[in-house]
């Protein structure tokens, strides 16, 4: 039987959950157990989840679950154990250089346990399965809306789409631009602005091949969905924002590969969170990035929904999924690159 153990999320901020107990039922009513953690923040209390069938436990105890349990999560780890037994479904953000990386890895490989990660969980044609994406670009861009019209009000707290779309209602002349239009989160963020009262430009493959900088600069406002795994020529640089004709006012980066190799913004060096949203790069004419990691969970249940969705028929086939195996295999590979590099 496979044994599924969601964990409570150590980061104070996240709300969001890989399971819902809609479809937590759905699992134990298919044969596998599962076994949720309390957690005070989590959108969906813990008696939803002992309704559905699962078993509960305390916060953190995921470190004394059986050898064969499957730790699910979203975000980062606690810092402890530093030997790391358990495979663990997360987004680990290992595999691009980012900061930590190493160390990360080298918990696995010391404890014996795996990383799934979920960002590397794909099909046979590298299509990612299950992502945050839509509702990543949708907050992202309402985010850069709400900055740029002076409404955003801090710290941010979770909200629902009804009343963030609320908050959005009134057109204006704003000229906004999605980069990755045709992926999960360009869409999303498209959709958004169009809430907003805004017809934006989407640029995708073709039109970043051969990037128009000074139409890019000329825009009011940037949202960039773009997730890249091999290091391309960067979108906006230091240069750019000092250049004369620059327009440019808010820069939403979605994808947030601020610490990667990977990053096509290199204009900052640090995220932003929820009690500092948007951060000032140029003080002189001024221009702000917003660079939130978990920006989905502001729409805590939509998302959840959303994701849940996407990951319930591969939690089924857990034990046996070609997509498992291809994860762990990227896993493999990370954790051998590392061996040669350190």
């Amino acid at each position: 039987m496979t044994h599924l153990w969601m964990r409570h999320e150590v980061r104070t901020t996240e709300r969001r959950a890989p399971i819902t107990p809609a479809d937590a039922r759905t699992l134990v009513d298919a044969g596998v157990e599962v076994t949720v953690e309390r957690s005070p923040q989590r959108v969906f209390p813990i008696e939803d989840y002992a309704a559905a069938g699962c078993d509960t436990a305390e916060a953190g105890s995921w470190v004394d679950a059986p050898d064969d349990a499957y730790i699910v999560g979203l975000k980062e780890l606690p810092e402890a154990p530093s030997e790391l037994r358990h495979q663990h479904v997360y987004f680990g953000h290992a595999y691009k250089g980012q900061h930590g990386a190493a160390t990360l890895l080298n918990r696995f490989t010391s404890g014996g346990g795996a990383l799934l990660d979920v960002e590397y969980l794909t099909d046979e044609n590298g299509r990612r399965l299950a992502a945050f994406g839509y509702w990543a670009g949708y907050v992202g861009a309402a985010l850069a809306v709400l900055h740029l019209r002076g409404k955003l009000t801090t710290p941010l707290t979770p909200t629902t789409r009804e009343d963030l779309d609320a908050a959005l209602q009134g057109g204006d002349d704003t000229r906004a631009i999605v980069v990755g239009a045709l992926g999960r989160s360009g869409r999303g963020a498209l959709d958004a602005l169009a809430v907003a009262g805004i017809d934006a430009t989407g640029w995708d493959l073709e039109e970043t091949r051969s990037l128009d900088k000074p139409v890019l600069l000329a825009h009011d406002l940037l949202v960039n969905t773009v997730l890249t795994t091999t290091p391309v020529p960067p979108f906006v640089t230091e240069a750019d924002l000092d250049a004369p004709g620059r327009e440019l006012a808010v820069i939403s980066d979605v994808t947030c590969d601020v610490t990667s190799d990977c990053n096509i913004l290199p204009i900052y060096d640090r995220i932003t969170d929820w009690d500092e949203p948007a951060r000032r790069l140029r003080a002189d004419k001024p221009v702000d990035i917003i660079a939130i990691d978990n920006l989905p969970s502001l729409l805590p249940k939509e998302a959840s929904v959303a994701f849940s969705a996407d990951l319930l028929p591969l939690l089924r086939n857990l034990d046996g999924g070609a997509e498992w195996a291809r994860a762990l295999e990227h896993f493999r590979t990370a954790v051998a690159k590392e061996a040669v590099n350190g």
